[in-house]
């Protein structure tokens, strides 16, 4: 990951050292590739060139097709034999307010407003119908920006006949489809606007010389908030901020000031400025960040400091404490195999240039939050987008105290001597289902956020996973596990295709929460079973070897598989005979009736 292209960037500077960066990122190709067709209302070439800088710092590499200029309806609405044959995974449509053919004008009737604007809004739904139901792929629509001028004033926002009325409830429309569409989402240019600011934004030279919607110094902010969304989807998000302590969740240095001399609360104006930030990343917690503490502080101090009667986040509050005088490296080093998740999965957040320095040099693929005062701080960890939600599940707003369970299993695991003993005493119950219409959206959402125990590291948009789970020619399993500690959620999927008396196996994942608790035997033995009762005689299994899923490399292996194939890539294709196989798990119990 090349810092240079990490929030807060220079804008200017990547767009002037755009082909060297390129050439930087593409000596280390991401593993996951993704096609994607733009579709303009205006000039679109700039911003498909950043959009790949961005893609290939979080590991995706773009393959692009673009209409010709404002050529975004015919694209979406006729044949078009080249965009077929490009079989787009991803839809970007870039319109603007430039794109509204009929305003309103002052002289309209009230009436004739609303047809304008359901007439508007039925261009773009018929568009997007026709792309899902062609293409069956994820869409991203830009909602709109305001306009420049106010021929009304302030009677814009508050009139029909207002252009400002207009696009905000034209907007509030594009909305609403997105609620009640799943594989639709709205790239918030009227956001964006706002905050780069709107004259600017809208500055007519670049429109009028470049036919760009937008002014071209701007494009590298619009480009990585586009980018964060694809990410998002990719399974790319990051799932836990690394926090400094003295000097970042408050002010001063607890172990000098002590609790009573810190900066927390409503007392100072400083004070309430760290009170909104700890507040702001509390709320993270909701969507399914995990909070870890990486201090170079004395344990009992830094406890001190977060049980300040003023202060928002208390010790309970997060996953991992790590207060010590080791390097923040190492220590993020731990708390990630404490977790079992990667060290890129955090974010790692700290007032000291020095040693966000050290730690990028150290790490380099674990993004640093740049900022230089607790207001800057806030906006930097919320611009950066690495927590973008594109989907929110149950399990989402459970997850820090399914870590903290986690937690308590480890320790419970030291006072037995026998792991298996260990195992029986978590009394463990697993629901192996057919994937259903509830649990679908966790069920895609699991598959594109597990990357190190995932054999295939096959992707899944949300109308191919309904695709699956509707096919006679699928074999699917979810799993969910349950113990004495708490409810771990949906953690494991498999997806098997049928061809004759074969299972090819095309997915096999499991959350690394629940490594070496047996749930992959469980998964297993409920797989086996469904596909006898199907009158499968052979399961094929396939590994391919990625950066992170090293430890799977021998998964069927360990099953039982045969090995009968590998290439020089690391590639492999497995075999196992359903007849003579003995169920593996003896720990875990299976809700009956769990298989269908």
């Amino acid at each position: 990951m090349l810092q240079d292209l990490c929030y807060p960037f220079d804008s200017a500077d990547i767009m002037q050292r755009r082909r060297k960066l390129l050439r930087q990122l593409k000596e280390n190709e991401g593993n996951v590739k993704l096609r994607i067709a733009v579709l303009g209302g205006s000039t679109t070439s700039d911003i498909v060139k950043m959009l790949e800088l961005f893609l290939r710092n979080r590991g995706i590499v773009p393959e692009f097709y673009e209409s010709e200029y404002a050529r975004y309806w015919e694209d979406a609405m006729f044949e078009n034999p080249e965009l077929e044959a490009f079989k787009p995974e991803l839809f970007f449509i870039h319109t603007s307010s430039r794109n509204i053919k009929e305003m309103p004008c002052v002289s309209d009737s009230k009436e004739l407003c609303e047809h304008k604007l359901e007439q508007t809004y039925a261009h773009f739904e018929q568009m997007w119908e026709r792309l899902a139901s062609v293409y069956g792929c994820p869409i991203i629509q830009n909602n709109f920006e305001l306009p420049m001028t106010r021929l009304l004033g302030n009677r814009e926002a508050g009139c029909p006949q207002g252009k400002i009325d207009f696009i905000t409830r034209l907007n509030v429309k594009f909305y609403d489809y997105a609620a009640s569409h799943k594989n639709f989402y709205i790239h918030d240019i009227q956001y964006l606007s706002a905050c780069y600011g709107l004259d600017k934004w809208l500055e007519p030279s670049y429109w009028h010389l470049y036919k760009y919607a937008l002014a071209v110094p701007a494009i590298p902010e619009f480009a990585y908030n586009l980018s964060n969304i694809v990410c998002s989807l990719m399974g790319k998000n990051k799932k836990v901020l690394a926090l400094d302590l003295d000097n970042t969740l408050w002010g001063g240095v607890i172990g000098d000031d002590g609790q009573a001399g810190i900066e927390i609360g409503q007392e100072t104006s400083m004070g309430q400025a760290y009170a909104e930030l700890q507040q702001y990343i509390k709320d993270h917690s909701q969507i399914g960040v995990l909070l870890t503490v990486n201090s170079k502080n004395d344990y009992e101090n830094a406890i001190s400091g977060l049980e300040h009667p003023d202060g928002i986040l208390k010790p309970d509050d997060f996953t991992l404490i790590k207060a010590n005088w080791e390097p923040k490296s190492q220590n993020l080093l731990i708390s990630a195999n404490e977790l079992y998740l990667l060290p890129e999965s955090f974010v790692f957040v700290y007032d000291n240039p020095a040693e966000r320095a050290i730690v990028s040099a150290q790490l380099p693929d674990t993004p640093v939050v740049a900022f230089d005062s607790v207001e800057e701080c806030i906006l930097a960890i919320d611009r950066s987008g690495y927590f973008e939600v594109t989907s929110l599940s149950g399990d989402d707003a459970k997850r820090t105290e399914m870590y903290k369970a986690n937690a308590q299993r480890q320790a419970a695991a030291q006072q037995f001597g026998n792991y298996q003993d260990f195992l029986l005493s978590l009394d463990m119950v697993a629901e192996i289902r057919d994937f259903d219409e509830i649990h679908l959206p966790r069920i895609t959402q699991l598959t594109n956020k597990s990357n190190q125990f995932n054999v295939t590291t096959k992707r899944y948009t949300q109308t191919e996973m309904e695709e699956t789970a509707a096919s006679p020619d699928h074999i699917r399993l979810y799993g969910r596990l349950v113990d004495k500690f708490g409810d771990n959620g949906i953690v494991s999927v498999v997806i098997g295709r049928k061809e004759d008396t074969q299972l090819h196996m095309e997915l096999w994942l499991m959350s690394c929460r629940v490594l070496k608790r047996d749930m992959e035997l469980a998964m297993l033995d409920e797989l086996v079973k469904a596909a006898k009762a199907q009158g499968i005689t052979e399961i094929i299994g396939y590994y391919y070897p990625t950066a992170k899923n090293a430890m799977v490399k021998e998964l069927y292996g360990t099953f039982g598989f045969e090995k009968i194939a590998e290439d020089a890539d690391g590639n492999s294709q497995w075999k196992l005979a359903t007849a003579d196989y003995q169920p593996q798990n003896h720990v875990i119990k299976i809700k009956e009736e769990s298989t269908v």
